[in-house]
């Protein structure tokens, strides 16, 4: 079996610190929320991050969707290091130092595009019970710029060497021709290109750039709430998320080399996959409720897991495993953080 090399995956997405803390339903009413959701700051958000750090104990984590998942299949694979890219924009200030560190003792190859005009993007996770609303400020991670960072030549090396992408919807709100022109790349030689749905406002107000890419997208990953929300408004005109799945694996292609793979989670409830022209439940390992400290972290987890089998060359359900694996790991812990070692075999 092909082991995985130094930058083999590549990732970009928007980095974020996360904040986390333990909040109460007066809290998530103040400013909006809703239990479970994820959505970006406005102006009536603003003042809810200087609260969350003042009233509850707060912990920060390296975090924002792409990164922790590249993140979490390096720590996977554990040897070599830095078999994971990532690009992303931060600010030149203590938060953006905070994440090169994070993302030096993961292992993780980060170059990021660092400026001064905004400060590194933070992200609030207001956990209720096991539940998390999270309020994303991008700040910095919306300053991306395509022709002053993936353009230049040696990052653009960066790219050519891999042989797996994924990039988080939350991307085509920041920087939507670079996922194109990465997806485009991967299509035109062969290689993998995966897309997460991420959440549902970005099937639903960031439509178009999404179907630009979505020819070239090998692997579609989401959630059962995210896969309604992009049937709807694909006019699937069904709810059965095998159907959905179905659906959105024989939208056009560009690469017929490779059948589209589509994977849904499901919290709790079976993973479902389309497995040839098949769509197959993959059931999630059980764990007891009382041990679920914070869900937040968790679809991350599970695509990291499953990448982390993908650049070995291993099958479909060997990845939906690791990825079950590492999701059920992320789950028991705050934040997206991990033990040392994984115990997977």
């Amino acid at each position: 079996m092909p082991t995985a090399s130094e930058n083999t995956l590549f990732g970009m997405g928007n980095p974020l610190l996360d904040i986390s803390a333990v909040v109460d339903k007066d809290f998530l009413d103040k400013y909006g929320l809703k239990p479970n959701d994820q959505i970006l700051a406005e102006d009536q958000h603003k003042a809810l991050f200087e609260e969350i750090v003042k009233k509850s104990k707060v912990e920060y984590h390296a975090g924002g969707s792409t990164q922790n998942s590249v993140k979490i299949a390096q720590w996977m694979i554990q040897e070599p290091h830095k078999v994971a890219t990532f690009f992303g924009c931060i600010g030149t200030d203590s938060f953006g130092e905070i994440l090169k560190q994070k993302a030096e003792e993961a292992h993780v190859d980060a170059h990021y595009y660092e400026q001064s005009a905004e400060p590194t993007g933070t992200c609030a996770a207001c956990i209720t019970g096991d539940n998390r609303s999270l309020v994303a400020n991008l700040a910095a991670a919306n300053c991306y710029k395509k022709e002053n960072h993936l353009d230049l030549g040696s990052n653009w090396e960066l790219v050519e060497k891999a042989k797996v992408y994924y990039i988080a919807g939350f991307f085509l709100t920041v920087s939507p021709e670079s996922v194109l022109k990465v997806a485009k790349h991967a299509s035109e030689n062969n290689k993998i290109f995966g897309l997460n749905l991420s959440a549902p406002f970005i099937s639903q107000f960031f439509k178009e750039p999404m179907m630009k890419v979505m020819p070239y997208v090998d692997i579609l990953f989401g959630n059962e709430t995210e896969a309604a929300t992009f049937a709807k408004e694909q006019g699937f005109e069904t709810d059965d998320i095998a159907e959905v799945a179905r659906q959105a694996q024989s939208l056009p292609k560009v690469n017929k080399k490779r059948q589209r793979v589509v994977v849904f989670t499901q919290g709790k409830d079976d993973t479902v996959a389309t497995v040839g022209e098949k769509v197959t439940m993959f059931p999630v390992l059980d764990i007891d409720q009382n041990d679920i400290v914070d869900t937040n972290g968790a679809g991350d987890a599970f695509v990291g897991g499953f990448l982390s089998e993908l650049v070995q060359e291993r099958p479909l359900e060997e990845c939906i495993r690791a990825g079950h694996y590492a999701a059920n790991v992320i789950i028991r812990r705050v934040g997206c953080t991990f033990p040392e070692k994984p115990d997977f075999h």
